[in-house]
């Protein structure tokens, strides 16, 4: 009869450990990394925080030396000036004084035009009673020819600055302008990468770089991990891979917690690979597995640490025969 009652309690332990829950997923406690990249191969003139630090949106992280990308911008900027003054001188059109010096120029070629084409009749008139020789007439129409030459290109002047500038002119004016104001806002945001911020809340993990150091273009130059909830990042082994799916509720052991965890299944790898060594087991040493993600959705979880070994067990239907 002992002997009964202790193989009855056993199994009622037994049965409470397992819940009826599946076998255990082994893996770690994990949160989102944020690699920040060097946009600029220049120098790194400030540190602001250190690593482990906590950070908020926004925050400043480190500058990256400045110096060349003002030179390009400033450079940029005075290309935009002078390209929007032309702009708006074409606009504005002649000035008054310019179209009055301009009447007055036609007028007086108009008046130097009529006097000597009186002098060129008078001549001819002369030179026909043959008082004056012939070549006295042919310089007098020379003189004639020109001034009159003179009188149409004083007319046509005056007529461009009074019709004002061709829209065609204006078009390519607006469009040099655009082209510079874009160069502007290009560098602009150039010059605005050399301080790196915080895209969101979380722990400055790393800090590749010291100050003073010119990390090339395109590394890394901070890394964070993501404030709130961790998830633990598991192994389901291919013949549990048809019961999980988004959504399904998961229950989270961590190493030294005399609790555990509810969480959520956000990810499942939709291809297989060799379960990784640390989650093997003797079964699971040849079995595939599928890279999945369960987030801590209670409050608390996210005062847990990063890197703990967790355990993740997945409701019985998560299995299969």
């Amino acid at each position: 009869m002992r002997q009964r009652c202790f193989i009855l309690l056993c199994a009622g332990l037994l049965a409470a450990c397992g819940g009826g829950d599946g076998e255990a997923l082994l893996g770690t406690l994990e949160r989102d990394r944020v690699e920040l990249i060097a946009e600029a191969q220049e120098s790194i003139v400030e540190l602001a925080v250190r690593e482990g630090e906590a950070v908020t949106t926004d925050q400043l992280l480190l500058r990256l030396d400045p110096s060349a990308a003002e030179a390009r911008l400033a450079q940029a900027q005075a290309a935009a000036a002078q390209a929007e003054r032309r702009h708006a001188e074409l606009l504005a059109g002649a000035r008054a004084e310019q179209r009055r010096q301009a009447r007055a120029l036609a007028e007086g070629a108009a008046a130097r035009a009529l006097a000597e084409s009186r002098e060129f009749a008078r001549i001819e008139t002369v030179v026909e009673r043959g008082l004056l020789p012939a070549s006295t007439l042919d310089r007098q129409r020379a003189l004639r020819d020109g001034a009159l030459a003179e009188q149409q290109a004083a007319a046509e002047r005056l007529a461009e600055l009074e019709a004002g500038t061709r829209s065609e002119v204006i078009a390519q004016a607006a469009a040099a302008l655009a082209q510079a104001q874009a160069v502007v806002a290009e560098l602009e945001l150039a010059l605005a990468r050399h301080t790196v911020r915080a895209p969101r809340a979380g722990i400055v993990d790393a800090l590749p770089y010291e100050l003073g150091e010119r990390p090339p273009r395109g590394v890394p130059v901070a890394v964070l991990l993501a404030a709130g909830s961790p998830y633990a990042r598991v192994y389901v082994p291919e013949p549990r891979r048809a019961g999980v799916t988004a959504g399904t509720v998961a229950e989270i052991r961590i190493d030294g917690a005399d609790r555990s965890w509810r969480g959520t299944v956000r990810y499942l790898s939709g291809e297989a690979a060799f379960t990784p060594y640390y989650a093997l087991n003797e079964r699971d040493r040849s079995r595939l597995s599928y890279l999945a993600e369960v987030v801590l959705t209670e409050a608390d979880a996210a005062s847990l640490p990063t890197g703990l070994p967790v355990e993740v067990r997945l409701p019985a239907a998560a299995s299969r025969p």
